[in-house]
């Protein structure tokens, strides 16, 4: 996000929307603190900021000011977050879309319930519409003890045995039919500690507001196929961020958590235009894929986009994949 208003005195609005996503991030500006943005039985909007050469896209609270340099979708959804063991939100680990393609993301997608997802550096979280949940939970209670936070208690969720009406299809393989990218980047998915904030704020709010960012420099001079992409969520005081390698150089040595490996990631884009919120199956048509290759990936649903990323060493055999798979609907 750019300033657009060149009269001293006169604050954009664009600008106004930026200091209240800080606000929202860094200084805990939700009401009863950031423990129930992202609760089973919190209300979440997903919500895009205006379109520019190089758009930021995220998962936006609905405590924004009205403007119409905001776009929002006309759903509120919920946030679900597969949990093993019974445990909590703060001792889950990452699970990745592939390990929950067939008990949770082709279900729903069989029963035509539209989903998003957020894969961070410590879970994963399933966005579903809030008038839908009472279908997802009859949906996985058969596999799944569904549980709710009420009053930072938590309790079993009610099934109402509520459908649809819609038939679970034939066991067919679901094609993928939207058209796939594979940017040059190599992205990194990391952490660090909320109390190191304040000495790189002034660098988050250049890299996610003003910066184009910087291309690889093993990449060829001309690599149009370069894109900019960053995620930042705060989640329970969890921080999660989703970087390409050049961004991560900005960053102090030592300060970002990474696995031993240094393992790198590189993305699969699905979607040619806008996806919108009403067509369902397309995590379920990319996580099943890769499920049946067993190949890990996290998964990021924005406004407009997917992305999967996967490891590095991946990427040709999962190009390959999707595209035997999407030839298949022809």
């Amino acid at each position: 996000m750019a300033l657009d208003d060149r009269t001293i005195g006169h604050p954009s609005p664009r600008w106004l929307l930026g200091l209240s996503l800080l606000k929202m991030a860094w200084l805990g500006g939700f009401p009863g603190g950031l423990r129930e943005i992202l609760d089973p039985r919190s209300c979440l909007l997903l919500a895009s900021l205006p379109s520019t050469p190089s758009p930021t896209e995220r998962f936006l609270g609905a405590k924004l000011p009205s403007s119409e340099h905001l776009s929002v979708a006309d759903a509120t959804w919920l946030a679900l977050n597969v949990v093993s063991g019974g445990g909590s939100f703060s001792s889950s680990q990452p699970i990745g879309v592939t390990k929950i393609a067939k008990s949770v993301i082709a279900p729903l997608a069989d029963q035509n319930i539209s989903v998003f997802m957020l894969s961070t550096y410590q879970t994963d979280f399933i966005l579903v519409r809030e008038r839908d949940l009472p279908f997802v939970t009859h949906t996985l209670s058969s596999e799944f003890t569904i549980l709710r936070v009420v009053n930072g208690e938590t309790v079993a969720a009610e099934n109402l045995g509520i459908t649809n009406g819609f038939v679970k299809p034939k066991m067919v393989q679901r094609p993928v039919i939207h058209p796939l990218s594979s940017p040059s980047n190599r992205f990194c998915v990391t952490s660090l500690d909320p109390d190191t904030l304040p000495t790189v704020a002034t660098l988050l709010m250049d890299v996610m507001f003003y910066s184009n960012g910087v291309k690889d420099p093993l990449a060829s001079g001309d690599d149009c196929d370069h894109i900019r992409f960053f995620s930042f969520s705060l989640i329970e005081g969890y921080i999660s961020l989703v970087m390409d390698v050049q961004t991560q150089q900005r960053f102090p040595s030592n300060l970002l958590f990474t696995s031993a490996s240094g393992e790198l990631w590189k993305m699969v884009r699905i979607g040619g235009q806008p996806l919108g919120f009403d067509e369902c199956g397309i995590v379920a048509q990319i996580s099943e894929p890769l499920a049946a290759a067993d190949i890990p990936a996290y998964y990021i649903s924005t406004f407009k986009f997917d992305h999967a990323l996967v490891p590095e060493e991946n990427i040709n055999g999962v190009i390959s994949a999707l595209k035997v798979s999407q030839a298949e609907k022809h």
